[in-house]
């Protein structure tokens, strides 16, 4: 037998040019090239990682999926609002023909006013009145305010803004001052401070919305003269002027914040006491940190997560708090507008306002819950929504 060429470590080549396959190496992967692919499955070059899914990407979908089941539940319950506006209007015994005439329907004659009655509809069956309202509703038409003479939808577009710069600044300046006036309650538990804060709370939160309004006017414009009693502007201006505005703001959007503030304070401060007594808590003060740093970096951003959730929880009251305070202080607001419908039996804008109040308790529990998936990432990892 002769001995095998050597060929220096280099692989004969085969008839078509290539060099013929040889044995492998110890520690090479199989497949092409040292491969990655086995059976048509990539594997991962040695020494990298798998990439990994973007925080985003769960968030929102988290956050899609909550939206979804909102708004599936939020379109039954808008159909029983309605069809519970249109049952207590039709059970009220107010009579809007009535309402609408005042005191000219002692000397109205009787066919004048079922005229009227056949104008609005009311002369047909019930059924009816409500599917010709609702097919109304769902093409847009809100119908027309009956004690403004005014269509709704103009209505609503004139004051919405109004109130929605109101009840921002209030919601602003009651989470600002429920979070401080927490905190330090918190930090000196048990001290002379500790108990005014909480008293003040509970004493605040026995006081009617429309007494306080009714205080702070006697207090800061009748006596002391600090603060316009109401309105957007002076009766003088014929402008809105944002120093004219900011002035008449103070009394109202301030009432509001306190009216709905104490049970947030009472909150933030038993939060604050139990996270203070954490191991965490501790060991951060053993490191040597700050008490300022414990308390705001540490103990305050774990006590924020349930916050989120009851701050939810109270947008009704405060729904309720504005129509209150935007009547005592004559503030031109939707919410103010939903008063004179209701006393003046005005149907149409009664409905649209009671809607958008539903819409407003919804939507802002539905705010709660994204800031809170938002917040705490266990919410949609769980799948929680």
């Amino acid at each position: 037998m002769r001995p095998a060429p050597d060929t220096g470590g280099v692989l004969p080549a085969t008839a078509g040019g290539q060099p013929a396959p040889g044995p492998e190496r110890p520690g090479t992967p199989p497949g092409p090239e040292s491969g990655g692919e086995t059976g048509g499955v990539k594997r991962a070059a040695p020494g990298t990682r798998p990439p990994r899914r973007r925080p985003s990407d769960g968030l929102g979908r988290a956050v899609a999926r909550m939206v979804a089941w909102r708004a599936a539940f939020a379109a039954p319950l808008l159909l029983a609002v309605t069809a519970g506006i249109f049952a207590l209007a039709k059970a009220s015994p107010f009579d809007p023909v009535r309402q609408y005439l005042g005191d000219r329907a002692v000397v109205t004659d009787p066919a004048v006013a079922e005229r009227i009655r056949a104008n609005w509809g009311l002369d047909r069956p019930v059924l009816e009145q409500y599917a010709t309202w609702l097919g109304n509703l769902l093409r847009g038409d809100l119908g027309e305010s009956r004690s403004l003479h005014l269509p709704v939808g103009q209505v609503i577009a004139e004051r919405l803004p109004w109130t929605l710069l109101a009840t921002s600044a209030a919601i602003v300046l009651m989470l600002a001052g429920s979070l401080v006036a927490g905190t330090v309650a918190a930090r000196r538990r048990g001290s002379r401070l500790d108990r005014l804060i909480t008293g003040g709370a509970l004493a605040n939160e026995a006081a009617p919305v429309f007494w306080l309004g009714l205080l702070a006017i006697s207090v800061f414009s009748v006596r002391l003269g600090w603060l316009p009693a109401g309105g957007l502007t002076d009766a003088a201006s014929a402008t809105v002027e944002f120093g004219d505005l900011a002035a008449h703001m103070v009394l109202p959007v301030t009432v509001l914040a306190v009216s709905q503030s104490s049970w947030l304070v009472l909150y933030v401060r038993e939060s604050v006491v139990g996270i203070l007594r954490e191991d965490f808590v501790t060991g951060a003060r053993a490191r040597g940190l700050r008490e300022r740093t414990v308390l705001v970096r540490h103990a305050l951003r774990s006590a924020l997560l349930p916050f989120l959730t009851l701050l939810g929880a109270r947008i009704p009251e405060l729904v309720t708090g504005a129509i209150l305070v935007e009547t005592v202080f004559s503030w031109p607001g939707v919410a103010s507008a939903s008063v004179q419908a209701a006393l003046a039996v005005d149907f149409p804008l009664l409905a649209a306002l009671t809607l958008l109040g539903t819409l407003a308790v919804v939507g802002g529990n539905l705010l709660a819950d994204i800031a809170y998936t938002i917040a705490d990432p266990r919410v949609r990892t769980l799948g929680v929504g």
